[in-house]
């Protein structure tokens, strides 16, 4: 079968690859999009759980993808390199109507541009940080991609001057997140005093972030807890090997006295309860902000990685939070910086300065409000618009 043939009965045949566990969350919400306007659709490719729970037939799980900064990429790179060819083979040997890179484009643009010369229509979910670092490669981009999906407003424009097809859809936590503040609600849903000092913990998704950020965050709660002895601290852990991780980082700081509570899952809640927020960068900074939750951002990771990055770097701020607001508004410790002592101080600083929080809290009420735009109704519609017409047709013609 060539590509964009389909496969009869109004079936549309869509292959996605997501590389962590924010891919997992995006593909899943599109895919259920997708399935509202194509019933008959099947997804299949690499995926997570929230991914498999839609219906998608994962060939291999994302975890196999999820690793972060050079050195960690080279120490699995023949495991990764392997997997990509194999999936090139397969989806080569069988074309799929439509391929979706959600996020992940080292592992993807390449795969992208294959298949994109083979007549698959490939669209990449989630620009790449080209604002960020590696600007230049827009450029590759361009050449592997069919349309790029943006979640930030201030990117499209960037697509649009080197004449890239781009589609601005928001970003799906803003959907899904509550504009009001839901601090009580959620203290009641945990059980927690209304009055207690609580600061939520998120150390990362990643088991090779837990390596580096557990003992930083363990020691800045232990600072925190001699300066406010009734505070709590809420670690929500999202598998077991995270869990693990961090109990043994407790061992290791002789810290089981500490007032942690560790949670599987309930991130949202966790932050939605705290006073203040120390979360490693990535998305949980803009969960956070969508949760209008003061916050200290902080990050570690391999020195040569560290020296890569920065060379690399064009802005002074790497949180999304200040990325988005144009300035810091909220702090940034990273790699040397990120120390106990300077993590507590900034917490305490927020927990103590009500009128500051409150400040930065409607700071991030505007940014929801601009995010906040049915991102997997419209990234839905972007890809039916790039699908070949008779699988379109046959798609709709069998839903009718």
């Amino acid at each position: 079968m060539t590509a964009g043939s389909g496969s009869g009965q109004g079936v549309v045949r869509i292959a996605m690859v997501a590389g962590e566990a924010s891919g997992d969350l995006l593909a899943s919400h599109l895919i259920c999009a997708l399935k509202e306007k194509l019933p008959n659709a099947v997804f299949y490719g690499i995926g997570g759980p929230k991914m498999i729970g839609q219906g998608f037939d994962a060939w291999y799980p994302l975890e196999k993808l999820a690793v972060r900064g050079y050195v960690e990429v080279l120490k699995h790179y023949r495991e990764i390199s392997g997997i990509r060819s194999k999936l090139k083979r397969r989806l080569l040997a069988d074309p799929p109507d439509v391929f979706i890179a959600v996020d992940a484009p080292d592992f993807n643009l390449a795969l992208e541009k294959t298949l994109k010369q083979r007549g698959i229509p490939s669209i990449h979910y989630v620009s790449p940080s080209i604002w960020a670092w590696r600007g230049e490669r827009i450029h590759k981009i361009g050449a592997a991609v069919s349309r790029v999906l943006a979640l930030f407003p201030f990117e499209p424009p960037l697509y649009e001057k080197l004449g890239i097809p781009v589609t601005y859809v928001g970003h799906p936590l803003a959907d899904m997140l509550p504009v009001e503040d839901g601090r009580d609600a959620a203290r009641e849903v945990l059980e927690l005093s209304h009055k207690q000092p609580i600061f939520a913990l998120l150390p990362g998704s990643r088991q090779s972030e837990l390596q580096y950020m557990a003992d930083v965050f363990i020691e800045t709660a232990r600072q925190i807890s001699q300066q406010l002895p009734d505070a709590l601290f809420l670690v929500p852990l999202a598998t077991r090997e995270t869990r693990l991780l961090f109990e043994t980082a407790l061992y290791r700081c002789n810290a089981r006295e500490l007032p942690i509570r560790m949670l599987f899952g309930h991130a949202h809640e966790a932050m939605m309860a705290a006073d203040a927020v120390l979360v490693a960068s990535g998305t949980a900074t803009l969960e956070a902000a969508l949760l209008k939750r003061p916050m200290a951002i902080a990050y570690k990771m391999a020195p040569f990685s560290y020296r890569m990055m920065r060379r690399m770097g064009y802005l002074p701020y790497v949180g999304l939070p200040n990325i988005l607001a144009g300035r810091f508004v909220v702090p940034e410790f990273i790699q040397d910086d990120a120390t106990p002592e300077n993590l507590s101080q900034a917490l305490l600083n927020l927990y103590a300065d009500k009128a500051s929080s409150a400040r930065i809290s409607e700071v991030f009420r505007e940014i929801h409000l601009q995010l906040k735009q049915n991102t997997a109704e419209k990234a839905a519609a972007a890809i039916l618009d790039c699908l070949p017409p008779p699988v379109l047709n046959n798609a709709l013609a069998a839903a009718a």
